[in-house]
């Protein structure tokens, strides 16, 4: 073997600078207080070469390990879910993973969330208060205000990120609703997707909600198309969300097992059930025929009697609330059951029916997860089972609704267009993308007052808790074991760290952390003795605010008393005006003996309550609460943040741009536009989407198709909400201008935002096509035709969609009917670029503009 030889001047030099850098790479002492952890120190002896070296040492080139014997943690959140909705909790709802767990088990029955989607999950993920996290609102609500914000803090880690960290594997499959809205594009930037929040891989959508038949979904930060999503005829009829979620987490579990069965992992799973859109698979929607044909009212009673084992009910889980527990009224702005005739209570009835099959549905797809876990790993994994991230949702108004995006666009829908849809109400390209009417919501938050949104109530923020860890806990199936210690979502975080024997990190990526806003739960299963035996340990944590769109309450536990303060503020049904935030009415309980603030004690003690005002003013300055904003659709203007279409009136897309959130395309509602895109066609003609931005729920279509007769019609369709305005050319464009002749040509639409029908957003519209730049004679108009009237009756004010923008093609659920069975109806022509300019609008944004408080349905 030839050796190097090296001249002892170089030698010289080469020694020198090794030491010199070794001493650079030796790091300090760092405890778990700094994240990531320095990598390891090499301890040997190093030569000039490896044969006058020591030892090689393989441990500098080791990932950090979890402490000895950590747990794998099982995180589940389901969404919008009231507390009595399940079986186990007293409802009607089938719900056997969660009735197993209770027998394995405690269950936690003063458990709380923040009454919204995003703020629960950013203070569930980070174990810090909403506001806190900047996540005061949801995400598309954002404003310039350190509680408001949309932006999880750099400085308020995740619980994944420490676990990462800390040797763990991790996981998120579902929902994520903390990417701010105009971060969601395919240009990022990405930390604040999960993959930049500490997980190590990411399978599901972005954003409050997803169609479940054709959703949304994203690998990490790519966005995929299952193979249902790239065919709208129903011949992949079996594919339903819950269902893929399931499978690809149990692959995941099964990958982390076979390849390091030594690491414990972390799996965060959060479908989007049972948020609306309601669609349960087809062989769940007739599982509840039937049963809620008494209506809210009375299965709200019955609720209530299951929960207290009265009136012949048997509760499914004794003691579920304690015997004193007093069933709150219906508020005055809920409609009576008997305000309906028999043809409306059948359309109602089935919106619960539907609900509950998707509830039990989504229930059944969590117990394949909690089944598949490697029976070795079984004895020492902690479940966390939240059902719910909130109370059910009031967001289908006193009617339910048909087209959740219309009803988010402040629309509601009638009673009489509700029968038109009950029949199909969320079945597969049904056309529909449902939610339930206020009052099942109502009715099953029992035995709590109001529902989602409302912070100051339980009905909005009381959600039930299952833990199971037979290492820790040993199952009572015989006696479920309840806890009814105050808790709140920030306290998960903390529990988390405390039984896998992590300590909270000072430092993460050189940024100095915020502490950890709640207390570990742990000391509720006897985890730590010196806390007592677990169920009748003293509850540890001690004060707590509330707030959702200025609803605000506030927590004090006095020992002898548990004193809660509570106002609503805005109701999310009714007519009522908002007040001023300083004449809202506070109403005080004594949640010691009132599990249900039922027994309202302002009255009697007015200084208590001035007492628990004051303290909500102190934790609000504290955790970032103010300015308190109770506005929505206000809100909801992308220009209040940032975004890279702000200030910009004229955009190029090319072909195969798609996937384009609708939040970060160019905002062309309530403004005139034109569209162009610069083709190619051939002689035999094309066919397909030029542009597409939306969905089934609502958007626009600018697309060529051949009819009947083998003719090319150039087509703009308008979905406003379900109602489609058609502009079709009456000619065949390739008979027009020599369009069809593999030459470059142009095809475009203007869209002229007349205002007939009203000043301000949401307005009447003209469009008109273009060939070549001009106007096509004798355009046909469907379904109006008359002369001066504009063509599209009625435009969006705010949001078409929770889908995307797509150049060359419509991705997931078509905008128009006229192609849905060719969907995605990918252009067959060459698209060498789109161009959208904007007319700068008359008024800027929601906030300036207009909007009609009823606009016209034609």
């Amino acid at each position: 073997m030839k050796k190097t030889v090296l001249k002892p001047k170089r030698l010289l030099n080469l020694l020198v600078v090794a030491i010199f850098c070794l001493g650079l790479l030796v790091p300090p002492a760092f405890a778990q207080e700094i994240l990531p952890q320095p990598d390891p120190e090499f301890k040997g002896d190093i030569g000039v070469t490896y044969e006058t070296s020591g030892e090689p040492d393989k441990s500098i080139m080791e990932s950090p390990e979890a402490p000895d014997d950590a747990p794998n943690i099982v995180l589940v959140l389901l969404d919008d879910v009231g507390f009595s909705s399940s079986e186990t909790f007293g409802g009607s709802i089938k719900t056997p993973t969660l009735e197993k767990l209770a027998d394995e088990g405690i269950i936690y029955n003063r458990f709380h969330t923040t009454a919204l989607c995003s703020p629960t999950r950013a203070a569930l993920l980070t174990g810090r208060n909403h506001h806190s996290v900047g996540s005061g609102v949801v995400q598309e609500l954002a404003t310039g205000y350190p509680g408001y914000k949309g932006l999880i803090p750099k400085s308020t880690a995740t619980i994944a990120e420490i676990l990462h960290e800390n040797g763990y594997s991790t996981a998120w499959f579902g929902k994520n609703h903390n990417v701010p809205d105009n971060q969601t594009s395919m240009v990022g930037p990405f930390d604040r997707w999960p993959n930049g929040l500490g997980f190590d891989y990411f399978y599901g959508f972005i954003g409050g909600e997803t169609d479940q038949w054709y959703p949304a979904l994203y690998e990490n930060q790519n966005p995929i198309n299952p193979p249902a999503t790239m065919m709208y005829n129903g011949e992949e009829d079996d594919y339903n969300l819950n269902h893929d979620l399931a499978d690809k987490a149990i692959g995941w579990m099964n990958n982390q097992h076979s390849i390091a069965p030594d690491r414990p992992f972390f799996l965060y799973f959060a479908p989007g059930a049972t948020h609306s859109p309601h669609q349960p698979p087809e062989d769940y929607r007739d599982n509840y025929l039937g049963d809620f044909n008494e209506g809210w009212d009375a299965e709200r009673v019955k609720i209530y009697n299951r929960q207290m084992g009265i009136e012949g009910e048997t509760a499914k889980t004794p003691g579920i609330i304690p015997a004193d527990t007093v069933l709150t009224p219906r508020p005055d702005e809920i409609p009576g059951w008997d305000e309906f005739d028999e043809s409306e209570r059948a359309a109602l009835a089935k919106e619960m029916e539907i609900y509950a099959a998707f509830l039990e549905y989504t229930d059944v797809e969590v117990g394949r997860v909690l089944n598949a876990i490697p029976e070795e790993e079984v004895e020492n994994t902690m479940i966390i089972y939240i059902v719910g991230d909130n109370g059910g949702s009031a967001g289908g108004g006193v009617n339910g609704t048909c087209n959740t995006m219309r009803n988010l666009n402040g629309l509601s829908y009638k009673i009489e267009e509700i029968k038109d849809c009950a029949e199909d109400w969320g079945a597969r390209d049904s056309g529909t993308s449902p939610g339930y009417s206020v009052a099942w919501a109502w009715a099953t938050d029992a035995p709590f007052q109001w529902t989602k949104e409302i912070a100051s109530h339980f009905g909005g923020t009381r959600n039930p808790m299952i833990i199971k860890w037979p290492k820790f806990i040993p199952p009572t199936p015989e006696t479920r074991e309840i806890r009814d210690q105050f808790h709140h979502v920030i306290d998960i975080a903390p529990t988390i760290l405390e039984v896998t024997g992590i300590q909270e990190p000072e430092i993460v990526n050189s940024i100095q952390q915020q502490p950890i806003e709640g207390v570990s739960l742990a000391y509720t299963f006897g985890f730590d003795k010196k806390l007592g035996d677990g169920e009748n340990a003293e509850g540890t944590h001690k004060t707590q605010y509330f707030e959702m769109f200025g609803n605000r309450g506030i927590y004090k536990d006095e020992g002898t008393h548990e004193w809660m303060a509570s106002t609503v503020h805005a109701k999310p049904v009714g007519d009522e005006e908002l007040k001023d935030f300083d004449e809202d009415e506070w109403e005080l309980y004594d949640l010691k003996d009132d599990f249900s603030q039922g027994k309202d004690l302002s009255t009697d003690n007015p200084d208590q309550l001035e007492e628990l005002k004051d303290l909500f003013l102190v934790e609000g300055g504290k955790y970032n609460v103010f300015p308190l904003d109770d506005r929505f659709v206000e809100r909801g203007d992308v220009s209040l943040r940032p975004s890279f279409t702000a200030g910009r009136y004229h955009f190029k897309f090319y072909e195969g741009a798609v996937r384009l959130p609708e939040g970060t395309a160019p905002d062309v509602k309530s403004k005139d536009h034109k569209v162009t895109a610069e083709v190619t066609i051939p002689p035999e003609g094309a066919e397909g989407v030029l542009l597409a931005l939306g969905g089934e729920t609502g958007g626009y279509s600018f697309y060529i198709k051949k009819n009947k007769l083998g003719q090319h019609k150039l087509y703009y369709t308008y979905n406003f909400f379900g109602t489609h305005y058609d502009v079709v050319s009456i000619d065949d464009i390739c008979s027009i201008d020599n369009v069809c002749m593999g030459d470059d040509v142009t095809l475009g639409f203007d869209f002229d935002y007349s205002g007939t029908y009203g000043d301000g957003s949401g307005s009447a519209a003209t469009v008109t096509l273009l060939v070549n730049g001009n106007p096509i004679p004798d355009s046909k108009i469907e379904p109006l035709s008359i002369e001066g009237i504009p063509n599209i009756s009625n435009t969006v004010p705010a949001r078409f969609s929770l889908e995307t923008q797509d150049v060359g093609m419509d991705l997931l659920t078509p905008v128009s009917h006229n192609y849905e069975l060719e969907s995605p109806f990918k252009f067959t022509g060459k698209i060498k670029k789109v161009t959208i300019d904007l007319e700068e609008p008359p008024c800027s944004g929601l906030l300036d503009c207009n909007i009609p408080d009823n606009l016209p349905l034609k």
